[in-house]
């Protein structure tokens, strides 16, 4: 429990100082939602394991250091590896990732775009098969309906 509360006294006293540094852009609060905390899986800034205490503590010293959020990146990945990233790197299968939803979503599009007339003409071919072919009223027939709509009209 000693050993909680000092990893976050540090991580607020180290970040406390880094964004009282003048003309500093970075805060630890600005950086937490890119990092993962490596322990329990979760965003940085929900996190609050005593791992995540460390890993703001960690930034916020690169912070007072004066690294770029660039270099603050490289350290945190040389010394966690690549899981503390919340957004994995666009490189190598991880590209895969980024590619792979855009193109399932256009091959859908296209093949909706083929298939949906094609569907809609059989459908329309299909309605006028079942439908019944109008037969023609033989001479008696028509002779009765006209006398009747005759009837009604007047």
């Amino acid at each position: 429990m000693a050993l909680l509360l000092a990893v976050m006294l540090a991580a607020l006293t180290v970040s406390a100082a880094a964004a009282a540094a003048p003309g500093r852009g970075l805060t630890v609060t600005e950086l937490e939602p890119n990092y993962m905390c490596t322990v329990c899986h979760e965003p940085l800034n929900a996190s609050q394991s005593p791992e995540a205490a460390q890993e703001r503590a960690v930034i916020g010293s690169l912070i007072a250091q004066g690294d770029t959020a660039a270099q603050i990146e490289t350290a945190m990945v040389a010394q966690y590896g690549p899981a503390v990233l919340a957004v994995p790197s666009a490189s190598g299968f991880n590209t895969v990732l980024y590619i792979l939803p855009p193109v399932v979503l256009l091959a859908a599009l296209a093949s909706l775009a083929v298939l949906l007339p094609r569907w809609r003409r059989r459908g329309r071919a299909a309605e006028a098969l079942a439908a019944p072919a109008e037969s023609a009223l033989d001479r008696a027939d028509a002779k009765r309906l006209d006398e009747d709509l005759a009837r009604y009209d007047g």
